[in-house]
């Protein structure tokens, strides 16, 4: 059975099934098996997107409406014997990406204060930010954005107070215990240490998206002319 949850309205033609406020990989692979599992159902949706620890179902209310219950109620009522089958215990889903970046100072406006605010070198920052493996817990904010966790405990920063206007595609930021690459040019708050010549999303390919929820993520670093050659091959 799926862990302790709650079902909310969101609007009219929304609801939220929620397990928590947690940053959890055993929750966030429920809600994946939870989504993969209502994509494939007969039951009327028009949107089903996963989060951190929650999953909310979209739906067009005259198809559920009647009249001795309103469509919230009833799409609750068949959602309900989804939560309470047994979890299935498999492989976890999700492939394993390696994404190039580079370090450097040109592409790093962060990096130097944020290591002296943790008393790191820039060199030891980028050693911890590329030891571990990272796991895309949901994919937001803008179409590619990958918010991934969790970074070394040491280098968990908040966002910034005041947001950059424009984060060139491609960067690489921390944002509390969370990592991630803005997929375009936006603005935004994170602490950014890096960027990755990778498109994180081209609307050619037949999968728009390069990284989806439950994929593994790993970091390596690359110099600036290994940036600038990547960034020929695909341009």
């Amino acid at each position: 059975m799926h862990p302790a949850f709650t079902i909310t309205p969101l609007g009219d033609g929304a609801l939220v099934i929620s397990f928590g406020n947690v940053m959890e990989e055993e929750i966030n692979e429920n809600v994946l098996q939870l989504f993969h599992c209502l994509q494939n159902t007969p039951l009327p949706f028009t949107d089903i997107v996963p989060a951190y620890s929650s999953l909310t179902f979209f739906y067009d209310v005259h198809s559920w409406r009647t009249k001795e219950a309103t469509a919230f109620e009833k799409v609750k009522e068949a959602l309900l014997p989804f939560l309470q089958q047994t979890v299935q215990e498999k492989e976890k889903s999700g492939q394993t990406i390696a994404i190039p970046v580079c370090y450097a100072r040109v592409f790093a406006p962060d990096l130097e204060e944020l290591a002296a605010q943790k008393a790191l070198s820039a060199e030891e920052v980028i050693g911890l930010h590329t030891a571990k493996t990272y796991r895309v817990y949901m994919i937001g904010f803008l179409p590619g954005f990958p918010y991934m966790g969790k970074v070394d405990s040491r280098l968990a920063t908040p966002r910034k107070s005041s947001p950059r206007t424009a984060i060139p595609a491609g960067s690489v930021g921390i944002a509390g215990e969370q990592t991630g690459i803005y997929p375009f040019t936006s603005p935004g708050g994170w602490n950014i240490i890096g960027r990755t010549p990778l498109r994180l999303f081209d609307k050619d390919r037949s999968e728009p998206t390069l990284l989806q929820p439950g994929d593994s993520v790993t970091f390596y670093p690359i110099s600036e002319d290994a940036f600038e050659n990547y960034q020929s091959r695909i341009a």
